[in-house]
Order: structure tokens, then sequence, then C-alpha cells
């Protein structure tokens, strides 16, 4: 009786160990199996590295190398050490363009960032045609920027713009006023023409943000006597404080980089009334020849970049998107 019963567990055994065998083979199997995928992974990634590093990456440290070099941008360079940042400090026409870039950072956080937020926060309040108005504020973002400036150079244009039409029936308003040709006006002309070009994609950001805030808290607010602009300020403004944050970061940064509206529309002119740093940098580099100089320039636009995202992200760790 015994005897049977172990000579009919006996193929148990055997099976329990093919099972066993069978489970390393399949616990080895999945091993391999991740191993290969992340091999496929990086394989299908690395044509992207590789442009990373050729369009990016790549000239960012020639641009470095050349920072410290006297160069003109045929034959060899000349290590120079710090010169061109010494020659920096004393650069009258560098120090200008640091205000134009710091006066053009001052008017792209104040009214573009006011009118997407005043924007936006009307666009909340209605239900009909919402698209429709989305549509129309982001057009002039995604028209070319080229073209957004040759349209407005026509209408700034004092001899068959704005000014010729109102002249032609009676209103003088305009005479004599050079938008584009007026030391005084030219730089708040260009940030006019690229405010309106811009804000619309600050209102369709700002908008997604706003819609993503619970409704109770409006509801909750009406109950406590708040009226439209006491939900703005005591709702809407603290539930986006995070994409609000971003939008500034990203219009500051970009606010540093300009460089399409001023050179399309006045070349950095009159008289450098509208020469930012982007804009010196490129005449040093293809008009004087001086790439080398130009090279240590855009180091210091990237620092002053630099610095502004390592403001904006200690304010983020001292807790101010909270």
């Amino acid at each position: 009786m015994a005897a049977k019963q172990m000579t009919q567990r006996a193929p148990l055994s055997t099976g329990a160990g093919f099972s066993t065998e069978s489970r390393a083979g399949r616990g080895v199997a999945p091993h391999r199996s991740r191993r290969k995928y992340r091999l496929l992974a990086w394989a299908f990634m690395l044509p992207f590295f590789l442009a990373n590093f050729a369009v990016v990456l790549g000239p960012s440290l020639s641009t470095f190398y050349y920072a410290f070099t006297d160069w003109s941008g045929i034959g060899p360079a000349h290590f120079i050490g710090l010169a061109n940042f010494a020659q920096l400090l004393h650069d009258a026409d560098f120090h200008r363009a640091v205000i134009y870039n710091l006066l053009w950072v001052a008017m792209f956080l104040t009214v573009p960032i006011a009118l997407g937020l005043l924007g936006a926060f009307l666009l909340s309040q209605i239900r009909r045609f919402q698209l429709l108005f989305r549509v129309i504020y982001f057009i002039p973002y995604i028209i070319a920027s080229v073209v957004n400036a040759a349209i407005w150079q026509q209408i700034l244009d004092p001899q068959q713009g704005l000014a010729f039409a109102l002249d032609r029936v009676g209103i003088h308003w305009l005479d004599n006023v050079y938008f584009l040709g007026d030391k005084r006006l030219a730089l708040a002309s260009v940030a006019f023409v690229d405010n309106w070009h811009f804000w619309g994609f600050l209102v369709v950001i700002f908008l997604a943000a706003m819609q993503s805030i619970d409704a109770e808290l409006y509801n909750a607010a009406r109950v406590d006597g708040a009226g439209r602009w006491g939900q703005f300020y005591h709702v809407t403004l603290p539930g986006i404080r995070s994409v609000l944050g971003l939008a500034l970061l990203l219009v500051t940064v970009w606010s540093l980089l300009v460089f399409e509206y001023p050179f399309i529309m006045t070349q950095g002119g009159p008289a450098g009334a509208t020469q930012v740093m982007t804009i010196l940098l490129y005449k040093d580099a293809f008009a004087l020849n001086e790439p080398g100089y130009a090279a240590a320039m855009g180091l210091c636009i990237s620092l002053l970049a630099i610095v502004v995202a390592l403001i904006f992200v200690l304010l983020r760790r001292k807790g101010w998107e909270s």
C-alpha cells in the first residue's frame, strides 16, 4: 500500500521539479526581456541624443571655448583668457543694450501678464463662443514673426499707415509721430507689437489653469459676499499660482533673449534705441567679424538667464507656489 502511494507520488515529485525549473526559466526570461527593451529604448533615443549634441551641446561648448579667444571667424583662434569679459565691463554699447533688455523685461512682466490674466478671467466667465475667442486671441501668436512685423511696419509707417489714413479724414493726432523712427518711441513701439503677438498665448495657458480650479471655491466665495474681482483675487490667483510662476519665468528668460521683432522692425535703430543684447551680439559676430567677443557676450546673456532661473527655483523651494 505504501509502495503504491510512493509510486503514485513519484510523478508528482517529478512534475514539481519540472515546475520549479519552469518558474526559474520564466524568472530569467523577464529579466533578459527587460534588459532587451532597455537597450532597444536607448537605441531609439540615441539619434535624438546625437542630434541634441550636434545642435545644442556642441555649439554651447564651442561658444564657451571661443569666449576666451581672439577669433575673427577665419583661421585659428588665439587664447586670450578673460580679456573679452574685461572689455565687456567697459563697453558702453553693451551697457546700453543691457538697460534696453531690462526695460523690455519690465514691460513684458507687466502689460502682457496683466492682459493675459484679464482676458483669461473674462473668458472663464462666459460659456458661449469661448472656443471662438480662444482662436481669435491665439491667431497672432501662430503667425510668423516676419509677417507680423511687416504688417505692423506698414501700420506704423507715417507715410502710408495709420497716421496717413487718419490724416485723409481730417484727424491729425499722429502727424509728425514716428513710432519706429523716434528714439523715445521706438523701443516701446516694437514692444507693443511683440506684446500684441504674444499675449494671446498667455490668455490660453491662464485660461486652462483657471478651468482646473474647483467650482465650489467660487461658490463659497460668493456665499461669503465676494464680488467678481474678489473671487479673482482670493480664488483665481492662488489657484493658478504655479502656472503664473512658470509664465513669469518664461517671459523673463525670453525677454533677455529677444531678437526677432527688434531686428526685423528696426535692426536695432534708430541710433541704437532698440539695440538689445542679442542684436549687438549679432552685429559684433557678423558685421564686425568679432565672433570671439560675441561669444563672450552670449555667455554673459546665458549666465543672466541661468541666474533668473535659479531665483525662480529658490522662490519655489521657499514655498512661493503653495
